[in-house]
């Protein structure tokens, strides 16, 4: 009988096959690891043989029509627990297994991260860094606006989840005046985290940092249009560290061009890995980072432990973990 096939898909990081040991899984299958972007055809031919799955966040969507073309398919793996990107029902109508991982200290990463972009921002370090290929200690580069001070400067936190209550946290430790907005704010709430509500297009209007922390919904996609970009002021920052599907990009583009919000620190794309094309590389105000809120040591090790006890209990037992429902 051949051994079934299991196909992961965007490592990367190159992370997972040395955070586990998976000797035990290739006794049993074979085992193959992408490591870039797949699509089209290629992702097509990957996919057609395999038994089994496991999906990188949400970085390769799986829908209906795709599933539809993976008679062999039996199960999926995710990393994480939410995957927005792979139409559930349908595995489930073609009854395919699903399970997930634990996340790992994932939140505490993407605020991590959230506060590396706002502080290399304000702070200008792209601009300022020493290298042996940049050693002058000033030049013409470095005339114009000189960094700025976060205390006493407002943050505002579209959304106040648990990366937002964080992030909140940093902001209000550094002297900073908080705000939050959210479709379902209310100033009880904002005030349990020490923080004021205020409605959207006040807090675009009066934060120097603007920092977003929503899971995109029909009422949310696009939520920062050309109409409410340009209501930030025009040194303000924008911080991404969320959803690319928040901000309509074109808005975004033409807005950054006109000055308002002055810069802006993406870490997540419409399309990943960024297109060459994508016209913000183009831009001198802003910071692009490859889409790494949740990308680190411990939280790839928890995926990967997740991935590895999810397919032995597959391949022993032809059923997932019992914890293993999506939430």
């Amino acid at each position: 009988m051949n051994r079934p096939l299991i196909v992961v898909l965007d490592d990367w990081e190159n992370g997972l096959r040395r955070l586990v040991d998976w000797s035990a899984i290739e006794q049993q299958a074979e085992v193959v690891i992408h490591n870039r972007k797949l699509s089209g055809a290629a992702l097509l031919d990957a996919l057609r043989p395999a038994q089994c799955v496991v999906l990188m966040r949400d970085r390769t969507p799986i829908n209906k029509d795709m599933l539809k073309l993976l008679p062999t398919l039996r199960h999926i793996v995710f990393t994480g627990t939410r995957n927005k990107k792979l139409d559930l029902e349908a595995a489930a109508e073609r009854n395919i297994q699903v399970s997930h991982t634990d996340w790992g200290p994932s939140k505490a990463s993407t605020c991590e991260m959230t506060w590396t972009l706002i502080l290399a921002a304000m702070k200008q370090l792209p601009k300022i860094m020493l290298s042996s290929s940049r050693l002058t200690w000033r030049d013409a580069d470095s005339a114009g606006a000189l960094p700025g001070v976060l205390h006493g400067q407002r943050l505002g936190l579209i959304g106040l989840g648990q990366i937002g209550q964080r992030v909140a946290a940093v902001g209000k430790a550094l002297g900073m005046d908080v705000a939050t907005w959210s479709p379902n704010m209310t100033h009880e709430r904002a005030l349990e985290h020490g923080v004021a509500a205020l409605g959207l297009e006040e807090l675009l209007a009066t934060s120097a940092v603007v920092s977003l922390h929503l899971v995109p919904a029909g009422a949310t996609r696009h939520l920062l249009n050309q109409e409410r970009l340009r209501l930030m002021q025009p040194g303000s920052l924008l911080v991404n560290t969320s959803r690319a599907e928040l901000i309509d990009t074109p808005a975004l583009i033409e807005a950054l061009k006109e000055g308002r919000p002055g810069f802006a620190a993406i870490d997540v794309f419409d399309t990943e890995p960024i297109e060459p094309a994508n016209e913000l590389l183009g831009l001198p105000n802003v910071l692009l980072t490859p889409h790494y809120g949740f990308v680190s040591e411990p939280v790839y090790r928890k995926f990967a432990e997740g991935i590895r006890e999810s397919l032995r209990s597959w391949l022993a037992e032809g059923s997932v973990l019992p914890s293993s429902a999506p939430v």
